[in-house]
């Protein structure tokens, strides 16, 4: 059931990628061959209407139908292999370009931001939910076994230390301190890691003045895995969010400046944005894979790529662009912190 919603998830988002990328710079055949524009009846002298915009040509066969259907879904005509990897490698060339009005060779920043937030979600709805129950089960087991040995050895230790009072004592903190992690380990594998844990930290005290935040965690406590459920959910409608969010911090590294305007910026936050969530989305696959060395690694990607895209898109030396790097790298925290409890919010209201 997760493939099949990953790849229904993976669909929306090349068909709403395609509603909102443009045609130009697009080979085009066509369908028909009107003279006259089927809508308003002007006289044809391109691929569009000069009156009224609609394309010269429609599609009126299921062929058709399904080739558009195509193209929408896998690939935006070549434009999208010119892009990415101008992402990945030369991340300021391509928001500096785009800036710059050479827009018709690349996918527009909001046309692959959807579809690379679709594409994340897929992946980690085809990955995720496929067998984390069985993995998270087998590496607690296998926690509680080591725990368990861990506190036989301990305990033979302390009998063959008898009459050595600081060595006896000493060991039995040792004991103390395994025998709590080996109650929280099996408090995860009976309740489930959600529920375990809010009652962890309500056993430590924990309350709010603020009485959303009140709320959402004594819904939290009720029942967990809806409430996480609901933040996935709002957070994948709600993923654009984060653009609005940003652009007051990159705003702030540049202020005041008569060079670079806000849609500068807008340009440079969606396309990082884009490049973050296909990182994502690898480092999920690399992990669902097993290797989880590799996906660790993949965490010193970010501030590397924010440096050279701050390099190329606003020309910064390379003490400037470092220093940047590292204000964006926390107001990207912060900004993050910000969404996630917008998100919570958001779910304990409905």
């Amino acid at each position: 059931m997760g493939e099949m919603e990953a790849i229904g998830d993976l669909a929306t988002g090349g068909v709403l990628a395609r509603a909102a990328e443009p045609s130009a710079g697009e080979a085009n055949d066509g369908h028909t061959h009107e003279r006259n524009c089927l809508n308003c009846g002007c006289a044809l002298v391109g691929d569009f209407c000069h009156c009224c915009g609609q394309q010269a040509h429609v599609h009126r066969t299921i062929g058709a139908f399904f080739h558009d259907l195509a193209h929408g879904v896998f690939h935006f005509e070549g434009k999208i292999w010119r892009t990415l990897p101008m992402l990945v490698w030369h991340p300021g060339r391509l928001t500096r370009r785009y800036i710059d009005g050479q827009r018709a060779s690349f996918v527009s920043p909001i046309a692959l931001f959807l579809f690379s937030v679709f594409l994340m979600f897929a992946v980690v709805n085809a990955t995720g939910n496929a067998n984390p129950e069985l993995n998270v089960e087998r590496d607690l087991g296998k926690a509680e076994r080591n725990s368990k040995v861990t506190i036989k050895e301990l305990m033979q230790e302390k009998e063959a230390n008898k009459g050595k009072a600081s060595e006896v004592a000493r060991i039995e903190k040792k004991i103390q301190s395994e025998q709590e992690d080996l109650k929280v380990i099996q408090g995860l594998r009976n309740q489930g890691i959600a529920e375990a844990t809010f009652d962890r930290t309500a056993a430590a005290g924990f309350s709010s003045s603020l009485p959303w935040i009140e709320e959402a965690w004594q819904k939290g406590r009720k029942n967990p895995e809806l409430l996480l459920y609901k933040v996935k959910s709002d957070s994948y409608k709600w993923s654009w969010a984060i653009i609005p969010l940003s652009v007051p911090f990159l705003w702030l590294l540049f202020p005041f400046s008569r060079r670079f305007r806000t849609y500068d910026h807008v340009v440079f936050v969606t396309y990082s944005l884009c490049f973050m969530t296909l990182l994502v989305a690898a480092g999920t696959l690399l992990a669902a894979v097993g290797a989880e060395n590799a996906a660790g690694l993949l965490m010193l990607v970010p501030p590397i790529h924010m440096y050279r895209q701050l390099r190329g898109a606003y020309g910064s030396s390379r003490i400037g662009a470092a220093l940047r790097t590292l204000v964006l790298s926390v107001a990207a925290l912060i900004v993050l912190a910000v969404f996630v409890t917008l998100m919570v919010g958001m779910s304990v209201s409905h």
